[in-house]
């Protein structure tokens, strides 16, 4: 399950300005879709500002006034950042107005919002009654739209979560292969990263980035075996964690105190960076020889100008 060659993208052909996508006229129109929509959302004691096409791909959407204690963020996202949703309520409150709506899918009687969490976070801290959102009638979107979120930019670690818990959603719910996801995954690492994060909250995603980045790829099989094989990639991860780790502590006691010592020991080891193709190595065998030069680091022969010359990688935070 090595990576395989990415195909160079075709530079973008240059379109026309204003001859694509729908007119006004056709955008203000409803659909089938849109109109089922309409009425679910009455159902459920909202009420229905708009029903119209996107202008981009003519889909239905519903512009709609929600009860909020029925609109839930997606038990796929990210966790609320307090900070951001103090952020945003200060503001709020300060404009006094609401102005951008959430995105929403509707499921089971309730609206998840895959873009807008924290938006409904500062809602409820200031006990509003209603929230307005922009309502889709495909549930399937939720997980194409948390690709698209950028309310507040996510770091790694933020998005392997959110990744990795979309992946456990999809088992069993979809059929498919791994990389027909691809799209709404981003990138393959975020799935090896996210099981990591799940068993270790405190992971140096940033330090192993540089390999795991050349190594990991899509696979082309089932989503069932895919979770299984991103678990023991995670699992495969943490062990050399604890070998670097154990480097690190070694430097430190030896008088080393920098924010780079993770990073340099990884940049020893990481033969990777030497070579311009790696799609012919495996996930599992390159990591287990990384791990094996790590346990032969001798922490006494390193010196402080060593740490220097490889010290130029960003400092590790927690929160990644």
């Amino acid at each position: 399950m090595g990576a395989p060659k990415k195909p160079r993208k075709s530079p973008r052909k240059k379109v026309e300005k204003a001859t694509k996508g729908i007119d006004p006229t056709g955008v203000a129109t409803s659909s089938p879709e849109g109109d089922r929509l309409a009425e679910l959302v009455k159902e459920d004691g909202g009420q229905v500002l708009a029903n119209y096409k996107d202008p981009l791909g003519g889909h239905a959407v519903v512009l709609a006034a929600l009860p909020i204690e029925k609109v839930e963020p997606t038990p796929y996202q990210r966790d609320r950042s307090d900070t951001h949703v103090k952020k945003l309520t200060a503001a709020m409150e300060r404009v006094g107005r609401f102005l951008d709506p959430l995105i929403a899918v509707r499921h089971d009687g309730k609206y998840w919002t895959p873009n807008g969490n924290h938006r409904l976070g500062a809602m409820n801290v200031l006990g509003m009654k209603t929230i307005v959102a922009l309502v889709l009638p495909e549930e399937d979107v939720a997980y194409q739209i948390l690709a698209l979120n950028t309310e507040k930019a996510h770091n790694v670690k933020e998005r392997s979560l959110e990744v990795i818990r979309m992946y456990r959603g999809l088992v069993g719910a979809k059929a498919g292969k791994e990389s027909d996801h691809a799209a709404i995954f981003e990138e393959p690492y975020f799935a090896t990263f996210g099981a990591a994060y799940e068993k270790r909250a405190r992971f140096s995603a940033g330090a192993y980035g540089p390999v795991v980045r050349r190594l990991d790829s899509f696979l082309d099989v089932a989503m069932e075996k895919g979770l299984e094989e991103r678990e023991k990639r995670a699992d495969q991860l943490l062990a050399w964690d604890d070998e670097v780790a154990a480097v690190v502590a070694a430097l430190k006691a030896k008088g080393f105190d920098s924010p780079y010592l993770k990073n340099y020991v990884v940049a020893r080891v990481n033969f990777l960076r030497f070579k311009k193709d790696t799609s012919d190595l495996d996930f599992t065998e390159t990591i287990e020889k990384l791990r094996a030069s790590t346990k032969k680091i001798d922490p006494g022969s390193v010196k402080k100008e060593d740490l220097a010359k490889m010290g130029g990688a960003p400092a590790e935070s927690s929160e990644e």
